[in-house]
């Protein structure tokens, strides 16, 4: 089960900090990720993070503004996001990857992949108005 947190609606410019905690699984995750979709386009990889946040994945669009962070010991992940524009306007998913064959971030490293990802939040929405 994974509990996300933190949407909103906020001006362009604005900030937002997402939360996302997975539970109910013996295995700590092998990677987090949030992934994001706007309404008639297709869902994005936005973030990742692994090894207790050591390594982290940016989409291009994000890079700079947008900053993951990892506390494994409470299988907590948290998406700092700055500077956010209307094109930001999207439901945001919070993403796990539990697989022995993932791990030290093996699958992350090679990009913010959906096949990866078995297990889904439900989403939070985030709103920049003009």
């Amino acid at each position: 089960h994974l509990a996300e947190s933190g949407g909103g609606s906020v001006p362009t410019g604005g900030s937002l900090r997402l939360s996302c905690t997975l539970s109910g699984h013996t295995r700590s995750s092998d990677c987090m990720g949030w992934f994001r979709q706007a309404p008639g386009k297709q869902r994005e990889g936005v973030a990742a993070a692994y090894n207790d946040g050591d390594g982290t994945v940016y989409a291009d669009s994000v890079k700079a503004r947008f900053t993951i962070s990892q506390d494994s010991a409470k299988n907590t992940v948290y998406l700092q996001m700055n500077s956010l524009t209307p094109e930001d306007t999207a439901m945001y998913y919070c993403a796990a990857v539990i697989d022995p064959y993932c791990a030290d971030g093996y699958c992350c490293r090679k990009g913010l992949r959906e096949g990866d990802f078995a297990y889904w939040g439900q989403g939070t929405q985030v709103t920049v108005s003009t």
